[in-house]
């Protein structure tokens, strides 16, 4: 899919606002950017919502906001990013996009951790006729609940590659830490992650939280001591992974190990041999692209189709210690 010249424009003066369950006030530059001739919508106009299921402080979801930011400088619109304190807070996600329905924007865009809670707000924008785009979470339900289009991976078979490089790596028995119980995207990767290493879809599902990092290495530690025939372990997160290192490096065991998404640390760790690889998501263009696709909608009703039926694919890529130092410089400036 190639998306126009025209949404690669210079940059130009844009708003968004960084928040925790509340809304600043929006900075603005100098300059504009000029939509097509003909548009239906200035681009001055165009106020996009976002609403994630993560803190722009946790190193995965800043380099997404990074990815909104840019799209909403190069685009020339306002967007506002937003999230609960605590990933699992749904009801407090419900209530963000409550609140942003409220303000009638242009376009919404959402993540779907966990579609039953948040279906009903989430078909309640679209009923309101905003359109809105999902991303991250969500590719199994966005259709079914109205969404235009969902940037993202699809889980399963994320996870499913991950467990078939295990396989191949001669790991026998490999956990799966899942930081986030209730997250479907989350269960999805790791029943994706047995399948490929065992045929089954059943296996031993660690779990804790990334707000506890002293929690999660000892958990993991606890699990290492208390079976020595683990020899494989699955991190969903980075934020996650680095503590599961830590527990690793104080076994001693010889244990091959592998993670969701990018941060600096785990690229050094993939560099230095300490990580087998990493799956990514590329989650930098699940903030850019749905400002691109929203800011376009809105302005001349076109709309990506990705497979055909709206899924627009940014991973699942794997990166390995061949390829882990082209990455650390940018993922450092928080674009991978």
């Amino acid at each position: 899919m190639s998306l126009r010249s025209k949404i690669f424009v210079a940059l130009a003066s844009a708003a968004i606002v960084v928040g925790a369950c509340q809304t600043g006030t929006p900075a603005t530059g100098g300059g504009a950017v000029s939509g097509p001739d003909g548009a239906l919508v200035k681009r001055s106009d165009i106020k996009i919502e976002i609403v994630t299921h993560g803190q722009a402080q946790d190193g995965f979801w800043g380099v997404v906001r990074n990815g909104v930011k840019a799209g909403a400088s190069q685009m020339g619109v306002t967007a506002t990013y937003n999230a609960p304190a605590q990933e699992s807070d749904m009801p407090g996600m419900v209530s963000l996009i409550e609140a942003a329905i409220a303000k009638k924007p242009t376009g919404l865009v959402v993540s779907i951790p966990n579609p039953e809670a948040l279906g009903p707000t989430i078909k309640k924008a679209v009923d309101a006729g905003i359109p809105v785009v999902s991303m991250n979470s969500g590719s199994d339900v966005f259709k079914e609940l109205g969404v235009l289009a969902h940037v993202g991976q699809t889980e399963y078979e994320a996870g499913l590659g991950a467990g078939q490089r295990f396989k191949e790596a001669g790991v026998k028995n490999a956990v799966c830490f899942n930081q986030e119980v209730g997250n479907k995207a989350l269960t999805l990767r790791c029943n994706g992650f047995f399948k490929g290493l065992t045929d089954s879809e059943e296996g031993k599902v660690l779990t804790g939280q990334i707000s506890d990092p002293a929690g999660i290495t000892a958990t993991i530690a606890a699990a290492l001591q208390s079976d020595p025939t683990i020899d494989g372990l699955l991190t969903l997160g980075p934020s996650a992974a680095k503590p599961a290192l830590d527990a690793v490096t104080a076994s001693g065991k010889t244990i091959h190990m592998a993670t969701f998404d990018l941060s600096a640390d785990v690229l050094t760790a993939i560099k230095d041999g300490k990580i087998d690889f990493a799956i990514d998501q590329q989650q930098f263009l699940q903030g850019y692209l749905p400002i691109v696709i929203l800011v376009n909608y809105a302005e001349t009703r076109n709309l990506p189709t990705g497979n055909g039926q709206g899924l627009i694919m940014t991973g699942p890529g794997f990166v390995t210690k061949d390829s882990a130092a082209d990455v650390i410089a940018l993922a450092a400036k928080g674009l991978r």
